[in-house]
């Protein structure tokens, strides 16, 4: 997780959440009084942002103590203690709500991602997440994905090139997009490779034709299991195995998962790893053990 990306995101949901000032706290808490709190597990799940949550903490207040007493990615159980931090009382409450909504989100995302990588076990088919995620907080969603057992595809529009159907419609034809791209990374971004969408096997047969030793992935949109195995056994019949990364997307669904792995394919992605996830019951429980005069 990019530090820069994660602390200018915090930086931004306290100026957010504080505005001119925690009002309610700066009225009645003294600004010395030191407390603890421990978040409680609430429900079954993935456990996910504990070093979300540590560094938030820190952030605030540096002297905080933080005890860990489960790591991301463990499963937790209803009754169960996350956490405890000691710090200034006014800290915790301020760092409260942050923490619960970036925890109970990222559980939420990890819990979820952890179902469908436990349907793809035995397979070589790995699981990637999409960009259809909550906009300035994708850091964490990703991470979260991360962490539930799957992998991170494009974080953004910036480190791949995926001519994706309003792509190739805007240039005409697959061929002319490819092509397009394959000039823009020679001449811009040596390093950016290129995925193609297709739709069809014909746009499958045109991709293959014309994108050896240009594209990397084919990603195959909305194929049925049974057009997914007939589309992957045209690629093996005309370029050696690995000459591209396959890619099934669309449709996908905790049911029918394990039916596109059987294909072989390399990747299948899922976007609902993050928008269908539901966030997980948590809660932050203070207590006062520095009584100031």
């Amino acid at each position: 997780m990019d530090p820069h990306l994660f602390y200018r995101f915090v930086e931004q949901a306290f100026e957010e959440d504080l505005g001119d000032g925690d009002h309610s706290t700066l009225s009645c808490i003294s600004a010395t009084a030191r407390g603890k709190a421990v978040l409680k597990i609430k429900q079954s799940a993935v456990i996910a942002g504990m070093d979300v949550a540590e560094k938030i903490f820190l952030y605030k207040d540096p002297s905080a103590i933080f005890t860990s007493f489960v790591r991301d990615g463990d499963i937790v159980q209803p009754g169960e203690i996350a956490f405890e931090v000691e710090s200034f009382a006014a800290v915790i409450l301020q760092c409260e709500r942050l923490v619960l909504n970036c925890m109970q989100r990222m559980s939420g995302i990890a819990t979820l991602t952890r179902e469908y990588v436990n349907l793809l076990e035995g397979s070589t088919t790995r699981l990637l997440d999409t960009r259809k995620t909550t906009p300035n907080f994708r850091l964490l969603e990703k991470e979260a994905v991360r962490i539930g057992g799957a992998l991170n595809h494009r974080f953004g529009l910036y480190d791949m090139i995926m001519l994706k159907d309003n792509h190739i419609d805007f240039c005409g034809r697959i061929e002319t997009a490819i092509d397009r791209a394959w000039q823009y990374v020679q001449q811009k971004k040596p390093l950016l490779s290129i995925e193609v969408e297709t739709r069809s096997l014909e746009e499958l047969v045109q991709v293959v034709q014309y994108g050896q030793h240009k594209v990397k992935r084919i990603m195959l949109d909305n194929f049925s299991p049974a057009l997914l195995k007939q589309a992957l056994e045209y690629i093996d019949s005309q370029v050696p195995r690995g000459t591209f990364e396959t890619e099934a997307s669309g449709g996908m669904t905790k049911e029918n998962i394990r039916g596109y792995a059987a294909t072989g394919v390399d990747f299948i992605s899922v976007g609902a790893l993050i928008h269908q996830a539901k966030s997980i019951d948590l809660s932050l429980k203070a207590s006062l053990f520095t009584h100031p005069l």
